[in-house]
């Protein structure tokens, strides 16, 4: 959802009591800028601090709002000073290369447990721009139209995830919207699970929400509990609809593909290779990048050596950035250096988190063989 605009860098931290993360921009000064995790972009007249997060959508929209309204992308609580902010584009994943009408694309506003709602200044791709807006919680809603609901495109991801500690090689597939909120919900539950992450390409199709999406292989597989997936949106903080894809022996490749059931057609295709899967084998001794980090943090931040060495592979990886490199070198000690490492690895996902496992397994093959 990013678009071809100066990027910020938020700090990032993590409300544990609340379970939430919290993203803090420092905007430099005069001008437009996106946060370069949420696609959330504004336009200040001045130097100023934004402080945003994500919020849930099922925790403020009623009912009765539910049946005339859709989510069309996350719902953000925003925090700044009154009169820095001139504009504000709000990241939304309705497709609008297929003539959608922009005048059903309204900006909600909750206060006080009461939503209002106001008409965009004007809707783009993937954003819709308030000017001059007044800030609470704010999201894009969609009006549900029951005639032309399924004929809304959206633009949409598939996620795949391997659990490392399953029997042979089982696979979890989500297809979801758009929306970060939502793909980092999964992230972090996947986590919990000791997933890895197999990255693969969002469908080539828009798809409609309230269809059915039939999941198929090229190759013998087990699909539970069924091969249908419907595409729907569901709260970040809710159960996410997901197939388990059970494969007994792993060929050298795969095909996975995404029918859509009213007509056959192929919406998104994939081939899953012997490269992307870790080997069972290894299941009971290799954790996911993840999940490694997660249970030798304290042992990583004392004994991680070749900060430079590792550093300059992670940018090279465009895993972190130059500013990035110069916060983790300008820490004072090694300990800070490295945690202020690993929880910046952290923030970024468990792609980024596998990444980093992997650039340390090449560059301290011995800490790695020791903590495993």
């Amino acid at each position: 959802v990013l678009q071809d605009l100066p990027e910020v860098v938020p700090e990032i931290t993590q409300d544990f009591f609340k379970d939430r993360t919290v993203y803090r921009a420092h905007l430099p000064g005069g001008g437009i800028f996106q946060c370069s995790i949420t696609g959330l972009s504004f336009k200040v007249e001045s130097a100023v601090t934004i402080t945003y997060r994500y919020a849930t959508w099922t925790s403020h929209l009623s009912e009765a709002d539910q049946e005339m309204w859709v989510p069309a992308g996350p719902l953000f609580h925003i925090e700044v000073q009154p009169g820095v902010v001139r504009a504000v584009h709000l990241p939304h994943f309705i497709c609008l290369a297929g003539g959608v009408n922009p005048s059903q694309c309204s900006v909600a506003h909750f206060k006080s447990g009461k939503m209002t709602l106001e008409r965009p200044t004007r809707v783009i791709a993937f954003s819709a721009i308030l000017e001059n807006p007044s800030f609470s919680l704010l999201g894009v809603l969609w009006r549900r139209l029951r005639s032309t609901l399924n004929l809304l495109p959206m633009h949409s991801l598939v996620l795949i995830f391997q659990q490392l500690s399953a029997a042979n090689t089982t696979l979890h597939l989500y297809l979801i919207p758009d929306d970060n909120s939502v793909k980092q919900a999964i992230e972090k539950q996947e986590m919990n699970w000791n997933s890895k992450l197999i990255p693969k390409p969002p469908p080539f199709n828009p798809l409609f929400f309230g269809c059915v999406y039939q999941v198929t292989s090229t190759s013998s597989v087990v699909i539970t509990p069924e091969a249908h997936l419907p595409f729907c949106y569901k709260s970040p903080k809710e159960q996410q609809l997901f197939v388990e894809i059970y494969i007994r022996n792993m060929a050298e490749e795969i095909g996975l593909l995404l029918t859509d059931t009213r007509n056959d057609t192929v919406v998104w295709r994939a081939s899953l290779r012997s490269g992307d899967i870790s080997l069972p084998a290894c299941v009971s001794k290799t954790l996911s990048g993840a999940a490694f980090m997660k249970k030798h943090k304290t042992e990583l931040c004392s004994r991680m050596r070749q900060l430079s060495t590792i550093l300059l592979h992670l940018r090279d990886a465009k895993v972190i950035n130059s500013d990035e490199e110069e916060e983790v070198q300008g820490q004072d000690t090694s300990h800070r250096r490295s945690r202020v490492l690993l929880e910046l690895t952290e923030k970024k996902g468990l792609e980024a988190q596998e990444q980093f496992y992997q650039i340390l397994r090449m560059k301290d093959p011995y800490l790695i063989a020791d903590l495993e």
